[in-house]
């Protein structure tokens, strides 16, 4: 465990004194609607975020889209440091939830856990990077600049956000992402101070499947008719059957849907199959045999076509992620907190950056479970030390990677 700084103890103390604040930032998050497909209560979130970096005395830029969420870029500048490339705190506002869900379920706290839609998943990793950057502005200490970029459509894989999350990983030295780290089960973080991060993710591939036959009664001309129901009916355990859990690949055909009526031989069908992997050689095989599956006809006369609807690369572990965990487990040793990590079969848009050659690190949120449903928690006790170690893993990865 290496000891503090002078300027690593001043930082750490400035956010020591903000566990209300950071509640208060929360609360507004949680309570500003912002699901995926809500382009205006996503920017009104990204506003919030916006307002909270221009008076800690950031820069803020906004980059638009016209279908999505704006993106908004925060920066501390560093003229001083030899090295102008930043440190990187990735995140996303959006949310799984339907319109009007903060108003159902707005903000609360109950026995020492917050819960509210996009409580943990992430607007509190969110909440304690916003609070990281405005220590660094207020009590300096960080030898490098400091971006972040917080984004509105990772939880539909990113369709707008993908191309601004590589752009600025090609500009960091290295990546933390604040999606929300777990604890082990039954426990809390007030008594036992452990905090599980993620090693690694899984790449994932979301896609449509478009079956064409030919419509005819089913009564008077069945013979005349082509299914494309049957076709797919043929196919779904083919698709099933590529599964390799030994190797970390699953296929799952999710969603199903066709026909035109009862009494007519189905014209159409469809399903929307997700693929996930574990190393970026396996995505080119399994999306060209789920092709073949789809395109080569099970019943004579039904036209299948793929489409990838979106996508997430693995966040595969190399050595400059490897010491930047060891740089992250040491920075928690110093706060009495165990750091462990574990791969799993989520994606994030650290994927995105990780392919970029960036060190990157995830989950280093608060301590949160239960995502994507009304359940989801976050160990309010988790705030500020989750703020405190991440700016000390900030600080000394900036230094170690000048």
């Amino acid at each position: 465990m290496t000891e503090m700084t002078a300027e690593e103890a001043r930082v750490t103390a400035w956010l020591a004194d903000r566990k209300e604040p950071m509640v208060a930032l929360l609360r507004e998050m949680v309570d500003t609607d912002s699901g995926s497909y809500d382009k205006a209560g996503v920017d009104r979130a990204g506003q919030v975020l916006a307002r909270f970096h221009e008076s800690a005395g950031l820069a803020v830029e906004i980059v638009p889209d016209a279908r999505f969420g704006d993106a908004v870029i925060a920066r501390l500048p560093n003229p001083a440091a030899n090295d102008q490339r930043p440190v990187l705190l990735l995140g996303h506002r959006d949310t799984v939830f339907p319109e009007g869900e903060p108003t159902r379920r707005p903000f609360t706290i109950r026995d020492g856990r917050a819960y509210g839609p996009g409580v943990a998943d992430m607007k509190a990793g969110l909440v304690i990077e916003a609070f990281v950057a405005a220590a660094f502005a207020k009590c300096g200490g960080l030898s490098a600049p400091l971006m972040m970029l917080t984004t509105s459509d990772e939880e539909i894989a990113s369709p707008s956000s993908r191309p601004v999350i590589e752009a600025a990983a090609r500009e960091a030295r290295c990546v933390f992402n604040a999606e929300p780290s777990r604890l082990p089960s039954g426990t809390a973080f007030a008594s036992d101070r452990r905090q599980s991060i993620t090693s690694g993710r899984k790449g994932g591939v979301f896609m449509r499947a478009e079956f064409t036959g030919k419509a005819a009664h089913s009564g008077a001309n069945y013979e005349k008719g082509v299914s494309a129901i049957v076709d797919l009916g043929h196919k779904i355990p083919r698709l099933q059957g590529l599964t390799d859990l030994e190797a970390g690949v699953t296929v799952n055909v999710g969603l199903i849907g066709g026909g035109q009526t009862i009494n007519t031989i189905a014209p159409h069908a469809w399903c929307e199959i997700d693929l996930r992997y574990v190393t970026a050689g396996q995505r080119g095989e399994m999306v060209a045999a789920i092709r073949a599956i789809v395109e080569t006809p099970a019943v004579a006369g039904v036209a299948g076509a793929l489409t990838i609807k979106g996508e997430f690369l693995p966040l595969e572990r190399t050595p400059g992620s490897a010491a930047l965990f060891e740089t992250y487990r040491d920075a928690a040793a110093g706060f009495g907190i165990t750091v462990t990590a574990e791969f799993t079969g989520g994606c994030a848009d650290s994927g995105f950056t990780a392919a970029q050659g960036c060190p990157t690190l995830c989950s280093v949120g608060p301590i949160g479970g239960m995502a994507h449903t009304p359940d989801e928690f976050l160990e309010v006790e988790s705030l500020v030390p989750a703020a405190q170690v991440l700016a000390l893993a900030v600080m000394r990865a900036a230094a170690s990677l000048e």
